[in-house]
């Protein structure tokens, strides 16, 4: 595998220096935000439980779910095979997400392999385990795997803040949206830290409005 990984600022910053040279919208975002951030998880189990948990729930209540499983112990594999619906649905878990839980559970994944694997094959690889879908498979590459080219075009505040960093008319639908971020490789990665970054200083600006 040949790929740009982003594990530290250094790679943050050669990717923003890129694409502040080839888009002068990319620059002014990075002009005003105050850092484009790494969000550096590792990877593994937990890193992939974590997102499942976060999936349409607030990052507060995602975890506060979190918490009660690490102080119950429920975030290895064996924990959550062994343990009983109710034991976990206690930790606020839905039914689904029990069941996306035990899925990934029993799924054995090759975590250490998938880190020399290319981005599209651990992105297939993840999306064939109930409850992971392409958006959680994509963050888990980019935040977890490191990988510098890789986007979430489905997620709403990546287009969102596309919308608003280039006054487009609406949000970008995520086929568009992908075409559309074509032009930030090979450091798609870092182009979406960026617009995360300008979404909430946007946002901000227009509370204050």
């Amino acid at each position: 595998m040949d790929e740009r990984i982003v594990t530290d600022t250094a790679g943050i910053a050669e990717g923003t220096a890129h694409l502040a040279r080839v888009c002068p919208r990319m620059a002014h975002a990075i002009s005003v935000v105050d850092e484009v951030p790494l969000r550096w998880r590792g990877d593994g189990f937990e890193a992939l439980l974590g997102a499942i948990v976060s999936q349409q729930v607030s990052v507060a209540a995602a975890d506060a779910i979190l918490g009660r499983m690490r102080a119950a112990g429920l975030v290895t594999p064996q924990s959550i095979a062994l343990s009983d619906e109710d034991g976990l649905r206690a930790a606020g878990l839905s039914r689904q997400k029990v069941r996306y839980l035990r899925a990934l559970a029993e799924a054995d994944l090759d975590y250490e392999g998938l880190r020399s694997t290319p981005t599209e094959t651990v992105i297939a690889t993840l999306t064939e385990v109930p409850g992971i879908g392409t958006w959680t498979a994509e963050i888990y590459a980019m935040f977890s795997l490191g990988r510098a080219d890789v986007f979430a075009p489905g997620d709403l505040a990546l287009q969102e803040a596309a919308r608003l960093l280039y006054d487009l008319p609406e949000r970008p639908k995520p086929a568009a949206f992908r075409v559309m971020a074509e032009a930030w490789a090979p450091w798609r990665a870092v182009a979406a830290r960026v617009l995360w970054a300008y979404y909430r200083v946007a946002k901000d600006r227009e509370g204050i409005a």
